[in-house]
């Protein structure tokens, strides 16, 4: 059989189709098209054109945390609905020798004291142990203009230099590295206290610009060794 045969039958076949079987084969066709389509379109995302690829890092595992949340009040624990997080404030506590836990009593008696209103998420204390005072999902009274898109972290300090020992460094690192994975924030998103209002805090690293940079450089070594790409 040539091809003009071949041509022929294939003629004769769709012409002899009834109204219904044209209607069926229709919407046979039709289905396969869709499904053709769709596979081309999902191979093509797969391969990373037609879409945004993130490089977002999951920056380590959670740092172990003592959760010890201070009792809701309107002056260290308002409860206030933190929308969204584009940042992360470092502080020290001003008050050297003191501990994670004394600094976290003291925020949580503000509301018997009424001597100001402050609080913080997150005290790391001497031997690096960090403890959350306030959800993430809510402000802490830290950062002034910036309580309302800010996570603050409290370090604690050995003496009136305001330096952090190597244990509080080290979970300060580990901290706000996660929470940057956590909240797609990059190394520019960190900041102290100072930078929002000129307050001298955290003080050594206002007195000592090098070593904040040293210590915003330790950070981004901590990314690239323990981070990995996210799922």
């Amino acid at each position: 059989m040539d091809g003009k045969d071949k041509k022929n039958r294939v003629r004769n076949w769709f012409g002899n189709l009834t109204p219904m079987k044209s209607f069926l084969f229709g919407i046979v066709f039709a289905i396969l098209i869709v499904i053709i389509v769709g596979a081309i379109i999902v191979k093509v995302k797969n391969s990373g054109y037609g879409h945004e690829i993130t490089d977002t890092k999951k920056n380590g595992e959670r740092p172990e945390l003592q959760v010890d949340l201070i009792e809701p009040n309107e002056y260290s624990r308002p409860q206030i609905k933190l929308k969204k997080v584009n940042g992360i404030v470092i502080h020290y506590t001003a008050n050297p020798g003191s501990t994670a836990k004394q600094n976290r009593d003291y925020f949580n008696g503000l509301q018997y004291s009424k001597k100001t209103k402050a609080s913080a998420h997150f005290i790391i204390g001497l031997d690096g142990e960090i403890v959350q005072c306030i959800p993430c999902k809510e402000i802490a009274y830290a950062s002034n203009k910036r309580n309302y898109d800010t996570i603050s972290i409290e370090c604690c300090i050995p003496d009136d230099t305001g330096k952090f020992n190597d244990k509080t460094r080290k979970s300060l690192i580990e901290l706000t590295t996660w929470l940057m994975g956590r909240y797609d924030l990059s190394i520019d998103d960190v900041i102290r206290h100072y930078d929002v209002t000129g307050k001298l805090c955290p003080k050594y690293y206002v007195e000592h610009e090098d070593a904040w940079k040293k210590l915003k450089d330790d950070m981004l070594d901590y990314i690239d060794k323990k981070g990995s790409k996210a799922d």
